[in-house]
């Protein structure tokens, strides 16, 4: 008789779950608020249940348990680990306890969980939506601000003064499903995304990536590189802390991923969840580099099936890192990278033709298209795809993928008020482009207002001479050079018009090519 699983997620993040179970030869349905989501036709049954309401999935699994069966309930990269957990312990089923996968989700318990066992953690102080005016902080500035049970470091930011603070626990509980929010200490340091199956008291690293944080106050993700490039011991002693806080939080049976720090005192936890990674780690680029269904051996736990990493055989081949802890290096690399967009409305997107011919890239992955609403991102949701390669050497994965989202271009519709409030610098975020001298950007303002730049022209022609020494050794969000930049506009923009000079080359340094093609396109109309 067929195994039939239930996953929770129809989304992107989810489909190496659904196609790994249908592989197996699994019956597979999935819930998902989103009639829409990709994974809802590849599925053999799809639910229409907000993943939100415990009640509706509770009787969905009766309903499966009475019919055909019900053998594993599964999650990836989605908030609802701890829906995962109680719906498996209700009907019996393997997994993580709930009581463990709460504390996993919500931020308060994990860090009273780690500062119960003595594991290096932030310091932090609870708020309510109720007392977000009224915050007293045992700890100096800066302070990092976090929703109690939300991801994609939706409502996160780092706050330096108290009116920062303010405004942000505003923001962050609103980002809250339980109206509260986490006041934390800063972590200094570089930042790792781990993946690792915990089973039978074993717990084997299968992901350790070195991730790409940008853009404060925000934390955005830019990106991720597998594997690490952390001395062995230094590795050694986040695998080790990693190993610490998930046992101090209950886990037990199934996947769990954190996001772990290499501080000035040692290595600390950021968080913890008791699933799979999101951000195209778990399901991508561990795969590639590794040869290894790391999302199948996850699914096999939670059917109650050894996986083959766990087999002796398996296990002697790995790093063992102390006790119980063993780490799988890939032989391979891979690399994961974001493009994102200055404010405003897509209006054409050129460049995909050109990224898809590098030889590394495995995976061109838009998530905006022509008429798409884009911002500059202030959490990891509101990127506009991703590029994912695959090398035998890190440098070349690295490379491949920045040039890949380098040849993204994105022309945004003219007469758009975001992209007018941006270009003309009314915002304080996101930053320019290009960041030149105090000196050098007085030189442009102080530029004739007659002088016009002719696009008819080559930009070598017409560039100031004090901008030159920036054309290559500046490079903006998409991995362009200045030099890279001004080469696009001149392909991409058809015809010939006069524009301000002044006002060109203070676009470019604000928004790039896009800054460009906004402002000739406007005068062109």
């Amino acid at each position: 008789m067929s195994r039939h699983i239930l996953i929770l997620g129809a989304g992107l993040m989810q489909k190496p779950a659904v196609e790994s179970a249908k592989k197996l030869g699994w019956h597979v349905t999935v819930a998902d608020g989103n009639p829409s989501a990709v994974c809802a036709p590849l599925a053999d049954q799809f639910e229409n249940i907000d993943l939100k309401d415990l009640p509706a999935l509770s009787d969905l699994c009766k309903k499966m348990k009475a019919g055909d069966g019900l053998d594993a309930v599964f999650t990836a990269g989605t908030d609802f680990s701890a829906a995962v957990a109680y719906l498996a312990e209700q009907n019996g089923l393997p997994g993580h306890s709930y009581e463990a996968a709460c504390n996993a989700t919500d931020k308060i318990r994990m860090r009273k969980c780690f500062a119960a066992a003595n594991v290096k953690s932030p310091a932090f102080v609870e708020v309510s939506g109720s007392s977000v005016n009224d915050v007293s902080v045992p700890f100096g500035f800066p302070v990092v601000v976090k929703p109690v049970d939300n991801m994609g470091a939706r409502g996160c930011r780092i706050c330096r003064t108290e009116s920062e603070l303010n405004q942000a626990l505003k923001t962050a509980v609103s980002f809250s499903r339980t109206g509260r929010a986490v006041v934390e200490e800063y972590m200094d340091g570089p930042e790792f995304s781990l993946d690792s199956l915990l089973y039978e008291g074993k717990l084997v690293i299968t992901g350790f990536a070195d991730r790409h944080i940008f853009y404060p106050p925000y934390f955005i993700e830019m990106g991720h590189t597998m594997s690490t490039e952390l001395p062995p011991e230094k590795l050694q002693e986040v695998a080790v802390t990693f190993e610490k806080g998930i046992r101090a939080l209950g886990l037990s049976c199934g996947a769990c991923k954190g996001d772990m720090k290499l501080t000035s005192k040692g290595a600390g936890i950021g968080e913890i969840a008791a699933r799979l990674s999101g951000g195209y780690m778990s399901g991508w680029t561990f795969p590639y580099a590794s040869g290894i269904n790391l999302t199948e051996q996850a699914l096999l736990i939670a059917m109650g099936i050894k996986p083959p990493l766990f087999e002796e055989s398996s296990l002697s081949k790995m790093k063992k890192l102390s006790e119980n802890v063993w780490y799988y290096e890939p032989k391979k690399y891979s690399a994961e990278r974001a493009w994102v967009s200055i404010p405003g409305v897509v209006k054409e997107i050129y460049g995909y033709e050109k990224a898809e011919k590098i030889r590394e890239l495995k995976d061109l992955l838009p998530r905006a298209e022509n008429g798409s609403n884009v911002v500059f991102p202030v959490n990891n949701v509101e990127k506009c795809g991703n590029c994912i390669t695959l090398a035998r050497t890190r440098k070349k994965a690295v490379i491949s993928c920045e040039d890949a989202v380098k040849n993204i271009v994105m022309r945004l519709k003219t007469d758009e008020q975001v992209t007018e409030d941006f270009l003309n610098q009314k915002t304080d975020f996101p930053p320019s482009a290009f960041v030149i001298s105090e000196e050098d950007y007085a030189k442009i303002e102080s530029l004739s207002d007659c002088t016009v730049y002719d696009t008819g022209k080559k930009w070598q022609k017409q560039i100031p001479s004090f901008l030159l020494k920036y054309t290559n050794s500046l490079m903006d969000w998409n991995h362009k050079t200045m030099k890279d930049a001004l080469n696009q506009f001149e392909t991409y923009f058809w015809g010939k018009v006069e524009v301000p000079c002044k006002i060109f080359w203070k676009y470019l340094l604000r928004g790039s090519v896009q800054g460009l093609l906004y402002l000739a396109d406007k005068i062109k109309g």
